[in-house]
């Protein structure tokens, strides 16, 4: 007979494989309409047109059925316009990202031997300030239990202009018969679109035990302090009262900082 808990864990990882599905399912509408788009107005200009159109092109972000209260440590960023950057970093060392956040520092020890390409990306990304003055812009607090950053937009569908591989992913272990590992809490991981090697600039933090597939690279482990900060946002609770989305204690990145060792 299954268990009440266990019933709620199996709908939020239903309810977050649905929206994976619609995400990648936008992506695809958009890069079609972007294309469409694209061939009109070269149409135009070889007829000799004499407007000229500012043409907003799609993002690939949420579609309209979408709601900042579905649970899910997903990301949506924009289609890769730029390459991974190149690697530089020491790919056998350890590292640390510190993150001086509005609700607390947060210590976050990475392994490069493990993530070498995630690791620099993290790296690449701090030296240029990309995460500085950034929202954690979802807390989810039934199913799964994380705290999502890393979002330029806030919003969960921006991204740096590049993707990464995934790497680690046997590093929790085998799945089990429901097809998930667990996610222990002090876990840092990659979100990402629901597809292999999609993972962009977001990331969720683990405040406690989650089950979740296996396809979200681990890269780091919170220190206490940072994961008893991330704790009591979740103990504020979400804003409205419900269990996924903007979290009621607002977290800010202040300054994000990679550093070996």
């Amino acid at each position: 007979m299954v268990s009440s808990d266990q019933r709620r864990r199996q709908l939020a990882r239903e309810k977050f494989e649905r929206q994976q599905q619609r995400r990648e399912e936008a992506r695809h509408k958009a890069k079609r309409r972007n294309t469409v788009i694209a061939a009109a107005l070269a149409v135009a200009l070889a007829a000799g047109a004499a407007a000229y159109a500012s043409v907003g092109l799609a993002d690939g972000g949420s579609d309209s059925n979408d709601s900042a209260a579905d649970s899910t440590p997903s990301a949506t960023p924009t289609e890769s316009s730029t390459p991974e950057p190149a690697m530089a970093i020491d790919a056998k060392a350890k590292y640390t990202m510190s993150l001086r956040t509005s609700q607390g520092d947060i210590s976050i020890a990475m392994d490069a031997a493990k993530t070498p390409r995630t690791v620099n990306s993290f790296k690449h990304l701090a030296d240029k300030g990309f995460f500085d003055s950034t929202k954690c812009h979802r807390l989810t607090t039934d199913g799964i239990f994380v705290l999502q950053c890393g979002d330029p937009k806030g919003d969960g569908t921006g991204g740096p202009g590049y993707t990464i591989p995934d790497e680690n992913l046997t590093g929790l272990g085998k799945a089990g018969a429901d097809g998930t590992v667990t996610y222990e809490a002090g876990t840092v991981a990659m979100a990402n679109t629901g597809q292999p090697n999609s993972g962009g600039s977001q990331f969720f933090l683990v405040y406690k035990d989650s089950k979740l597939p296996p396809g979200y690279t681990p890269f780091g482990t919170m220190d206490k302090t940072g994961l008893d900060a991330v704790k009591a946002v979740a103990a504020g609770g979400v804003e409205g009262g419900a269990t996924d989305g903007a979290p009621k204690k607002a977290v800010t990145v202040k300054k994000a900082a990679v550093s070996k060792g």
